[in-house]
């Protein structure tokens, strides 16, 4: 398991991540699922790939133990990924969700986040 992908177990640890953090990613998933077991490699890959600290993080919500979180989000399919900007869902490259086990449009996001992130580190660096 990375290190980088934060599990979240409550809706105020979400908060809490949204609020320390601009851009964040979240997968929501069920350990009962075969799609989500096949896509959490890619995810953590790519956790370790774009991760930057206090600007980019990833977080995994598993749906059958943080229900509310799942249900404030309209999740309904497993996995589902979510993206957000300073605490609000925003789509990435046109998709305001990716529902199934899609490595191809997952790995667009996080470039797309990863890119957006390292400027935003670069320029408050500056």
């Amino acid at each position: 398991m990375s290190d980088k992908i934060q599990h979240i177990t409550s809706s105020a640890e979400l908060t809490a991540l949204f609020s320390s953090t601009t851009y964040v990613a979240v997968d929501f998933y069920a350990d009962w699922c075969p799609p989500c077991k096949a896509i959490a490699p890619v995810y953590e890959k790519l956790a370790t790939q774009h991760t930057v600290d206090g600007v980019l993080a990833f977080a995994k919500v598993n749906v059958d133990h943080v229900q509310d979180v799942a249900r404030t989000h309209g999740v309904t399919a497993m996995p589902t990924f979510l993206f957000f900007k300073e605490g609000r869902q925003v789509a990435v490259n046109g998709q305001k969700m990716i529902q199934g086990a899609d490595p191809r449009s997952l790995g667009a996001a996080a470039e797309k986040l990863g890119g957006l992130a390292k400027k935003k580190a670069e320029a408050a660096s500056a």
